[in-house]
């Protein structure tokens, strides 16, 4: 049998399975030889990598299409603004044609159902909100960008305002307990708080109210999204493609890249184990992935490495799309079963670094894989992937089909009347400022003093007079702060991030 043929051999699964293209070997796609991944070892993550222009996105495309065709839901994160056209069909030319053609595709141009999200609602889509309580104090913190220290201090002030009953729904919330905390009223509860020094608490306070300053106040609140949407199928049994738009946002890497991972990480805290399912309940793509992983502390790559490990077992696939696999820690590159890398470029030595450490990450093969990865053209890919016994697929350099949806943004009109037909968009749309902890904080700060003369002709009459002194007067009022809200609910439970795991 020649190299060629052990290849396909390894690629000839009996089961259901995404068609990603034909093995090219000797510069020539061999038709015959399907390179493919089997639709249960999905949920086995993966990764896409390739420098820019290799066609990262189209290769997206292409997976999520075949997964939503097959009944699987599909989370893309759309960073450039060029994954909305998955919802229209896809237009034909000599370039597509030849294309599917070399690869044996029967292509049809085809749309697929899709939803639209933004950030906030700051762009086009159906706004993603997290409340603050939600999102948790270790997401926080990676986008307020504090350190370890000033982390462990967010987690107590969130744990202060758990046991308190103070609603943390949006930024004004946290910043209204913080100030109290360091207040003079607030300072007695703040010597209560283990290990939470003034100085860090005002640090926290400082980075807050410039964050908000920055317009970041869009991003928390309420309604909150309720990750469960992301597992929909639409009336015809498709998986639904849930696009997250966020070109309005690319300003904020730090801030989108860490939602991404709450939605991860509420997702799995919802979710039910299921084992080894014949298909994933989702396969969600996570694009630029290096954001997450930059600057991230010890603690905060350990939970994104648990996640990852654990929610396999409920039925999830990530993949994160990035340029090199060096941007995935080890940790987390080494749970990644499924490949797909592009071309990578070698123009100066952190190049061929980046180039040498990415092909020891594959399995030996018959491809000298430091020429074959500089050499790739734009669809061309290096893969393996797990077979459905779970061993790795011999390495494939293969030539990817098309996409048969619209390979570009949709216009914008068409996505606007998308969101707004959308049955998501009434319960959505609309931020919604409920009581919750600024409220209850503002509720116990003392009015202003009032001049005598408004006194005199307040003259309220003396029972009720004497029914406020008690009530002033009293050391339960005097100490409203360290009794506010208990008897609202318990303590609420947190995760492996600190997300609120308690049904919102």
């Amino acid at each position: 049998m020649s190299d060629s043929e052990t290849i396909a051999a390894g690629y000839a699964f009996t089961g259901p399975a995404l068609d990603l293209g034909a093995l090219l070997w000797d510069g020539v796609p061999l038709p015959d030889a399907q390179i493919r991944i089997p639709l249960p070892m999905l949920n086995r993550h993966g990764l896409v990598a390739g420098a820019t222009g290799t066609g990262k996105t189209k290769t997206l495309q292409l997976i999520a299409e075949q997964l939503s065709a097959q009944g699987v839901p599909v989370f893309l994160a759309d960073v450039k603004g060029d994954v909305s056209g998955i919802s229209a069909p896809g237009t034909s030319n000599d370039k597509v044609a030849g294309r599917a053609a070399e690869v044996r595709q029967q292509w049809t141009a085809t749309g697929f159902p899709a939803e639209f999200y933004a950030l906030g609602g700051i762009g086009h889509g159906i706004p993603v909100r997290a409340t603050i309580t939600g999102f948790g104090p270790v997401l926080l913190s990676k986008v307020l960008q504090l350190n370890q220290t000033q982390e462990q201090s967010l987690g107590l002030i969130f744990h202060y305002a758990d046991t308190k009953g103070l609603e943390l729904i949006d930024l004004k919330d946290l910043r209204a307990v913080v100030t109290f905390l360091t207040s003079d009223e607030g300072k007695p509860e703040l010597k209560n708080i283990g290990g939470l020094s003034t100085a860090t608490a005002g640090v926290i306070l400082r980075s807050l109210t410039a964050f908000e300053a920055q317009g970041m106040s869009d991003f928390f609140g309420e309604p909150e999204f309720d990750t469960s949407e992301l597992l929909r199928t639409a009336t015809d049994g498709r998986g639904m493609v849930s696009v997250l738009e966020l070109p309005a946002v690319q300003d904020k890497p730090q801030l989108f890249s860490t939602f991404l991972m709450w939605l991860l990480a509420d997702l799995f805290h919802d979710l039910p184990e299921v084992g080894d399912a014949d298909k994933p309940k989702l396969v969600f793509f996570f694009d630029e992935a290096h954001l997450l992983f930059n600057d991230a502390s010890k603690a905060f790559l350990d939970s994104i490495t648990q996640t990852v490990r654990l929610i396999r077992s409920k039925g999830v696939g990530v993949f994160f799309v990035t340029q090199t696999p060096k941007d995935v820690p080890g940790d987390v590159l080494a749970q990644l079963g499924n490949r797909v890398q592009h071309a990578l470029r070698a123009f100066t030595p952190d190049d061929q670094k980046a180039l040498k450490a990415t092909v020891k990450t594959f399995p030996n093969s018959a491809y000298d894989l430091e020429e074959i990865l500089t050499g790739l053209g734009t669809g061309e890919a290096v893969v393996t992937v797990l077979s459905e016994n779970g061993a790795p697929t011999p390495v494939a350099v293969t030539r990817l089909r098309a996409p048969e949806s619209l390979m570009g943004p949709i216009d914008a009109a068409v996505l606007d009347q998308a969101v707004k037909s959308s049955s998501l968009y009434g319960r959505y749309a609309q931020a919604v400022d409920r009581e919750s902890a600024y409220e209850k904080l503002s509720e116990t700060r003392p009015a202003p003093a009032e001049t005598p003369k408004a006194a005199a002709r307040k003259a309220p009459a003396k029972e009720d007079e004497s029914m406020v002194q008690q009530v002033v007067g009293s050391g339960m009022f005097k100490s409203l702060a360290r009794s506010v809200g208990t008897q609202i609910g318990r303590e609420i439970t947190r995760s492996l991030f600190g997300t609120a795991r308690r049904k919102r």
